[in-house]
């Protein structure tokens, strides 16, 4: 059993070192740093390259399964006047362009992307021929951000190179409300795994659930709602207690209803 286990290990190495187009995760660290000294020889690090930019570009049209509550949200957070989203993590703006097929956006919307610097290039490369109506913008930190009535938080804590409580403390205004999708989150643990984008090796950080709730409590958030999103497991080969069989999502509000 453990020559095969080895085996496992070592085909799983292979694969996780020479993947281009899946998204594979490899070990389990307390740290991120931990995590980024088990990158391979020569790997590149994180999203702030050409490559990892462009990884996303066919997105700007397409609607997953797990995209239907946070479109649910944000269509109601539209409808209650909230027109200004900080979108952190949001890449090139791969939603912004994905929801405005199914949503009807407001005439005075202002959605701001938080990205890192090369992503951001290629953002706005994209926005001058895309977006039209102006609508768009980018930082490259959350407290170089207007003050926004709504944070948009899709698949991006678990990249994020701060905590949620310094993410909140950096914004101007503390927004109406959050609304995190595909995320993963852990029963009860809180760790970081190794995740190989094809383009990158990236630092990987999972929270318990109340580790995540508790940086938005602590702020006078109130849960409104939450969902499981479908087709979105995350397995650490190894370590079956630390894989996860779906992602989550989560609507917090400072608002009623």
């Amino acid at each position: 059993m453990k020559v095969l286990d080895t085996i496992r290990a070592r085909l799983h190495e292979r694969r996780f070192v020479q993947n281009r187009d899946e998204n594979l995760f490899r070990g389990v660290f307390d740290s991120a740093d931990a995590a980024a000294r088990s990158i391979p020889t020569k790997g590149v690090v994180g999203y702030d390259n050409e490559p990892s930019a462009k990884l996303y570009d066919y997105h700007l049209v397409r609607i997953f399964p797990h995209d239907y509550a946070a479109i649910y949200w944000l269509g109601r957070s539209f409808a209650d006047g909230l027109d200004s989203v900080l979108d952190v993590g949001g890449h090139i703006g791969i939603k912004y362009y994905a929801f405005r097929k199914y949503l009807d956006y407001p005439d005075s919307l202002h959605w701001q992307v938080c990205d890192v610097p090369s992503v951001i290039a290629r953002g706005r490369e994209l926005a001058a021929e895309r977006d039209r109506v102006g609508a768009l913008s980018f930082v490259s930190e959350p407290a170089q951000a207007k003050p926004c009535k709504l944070l948009f938080l899709s698949g991006s804590i678990q990249y994020l190179p701060y905590s949620l409580d310094d993410l909140l403390g950096s914004l101007a205004e503390l927004p109406a409300r959050v609304v995190i999708n595909t995320t993963p989150i852990h029963p009860s643990l809180t760790y970081f795994t190794l995740n190989s984008i094809g383009t990158a090796f990236c630092p990987y950080h999972v929270h318990s659930e109340s580790d995540l709730l508790a940086a938005f409590v602590a702020r006078g958030y109130k849960l409104q709602d939450q969902w499981h999103c479908p087709g979105k497991p995350m397995n650490i080969p190894g370590h079956p207690d630390h894989s996860l069989d779906h992602y989550s999502g989560y609507c917090l509000g400072k608002l009623t209803g």
